[in-house]
């Protein structure tokens, strides 16, 4: 499979690709940043997601992973936007057997920053208009709505014991998902799954269903 991972310099994108590659798949990554993947099924493009005119030419994709997002920086325009164009460029063509988009429990709760929440909402309800779309190419659309994952960009929490203290005592499970889990959640849903399509998976260790709530340290 040609797989196409956006934000894939770091963090969840960076170890997406390195999931596909590790089980034989050809990965393209997008992102503003280079990439420190090395490898001979690897090629990485240096674009912005937001900005139609920067994607490069790609054709025969079969998995697109919509990953590429900011917090608290131009949400709708990274998260929302960004999704939206790479998806309408490389989804709508014979080859294509799967899309994710990685939403956020944050679409769900309703807590976290306000064009953040927005933005992640409305990549649920554009999945599903494309789940629509592509159901005649025989393609699956999803999303999974994380809740905490152990990344870096989450170190102002990670590394302030009061905040981590909090956000474990409204977590049902006491543990954030590792990038490890996320890693299998995708492939699941892009490789393995052939029938569910329109779904958004919340994946938050029971924090929404059971105790929401929303811990980031006061600026």
């Amino acid at each position: 499979m040609v797989v196409l991972v956006t934000g894939s310099a770091k963090g969840i994108g960076k170890a997406t690709c390195e999931r596909f590659l590790k089980e034989g798949h050809t990965v393209i990554g997008l992102d503003l940043l280079p990439s420190q993947i090395n490898h001979p099924c690897y090629t990485h493009y240096l674009c912005d997601v937001s900005k139609k005119k920067t994607l490069p030419s790609l054709e025969g994709i079969n998995i697109i992973i919509n990953n590429a997002g900011k917090q608290n920086d131009h949400d709708i325009e990274n998260n929302l936007v960004g999704a939206i164009n790479v998806t309408e460029k490389y989804a709508f063509q014979p080859e294509i057997k799967s899309v994710l988009f990685n939403a956020s429990a944050s679409a769900h709760s309703g807590f976290e920053f306000p064009e953040y929440v927005a933005s992640k909402a409305g990549l649920i309800g554009y999945m599903k208009n494309v789940a629509v779309r592509l159901s005649s190419l025989g393609a699956t659309v999803n999303s999974i709505s994380l809740g905490g994952v152990l990344t870096d960009s989450n170190a102002p929490v990670l590394e302030n014991e009061k905040c981590w203290n909090e956000i474990m005592a409204a977590t049902p499970l006491k543990k954030w998902a590792t990038l490890e889990e996320v890693c299998d959640w995708i492939y699941f849903l892009t490789i393995v799954n052939k029938s569910a399509s329109g779904q958004d998976v919340l994946i938050d260790n029971g924090e929404y269903n059971l105790n929401s709530t929303f811990v980031w340290p006061k600026r």
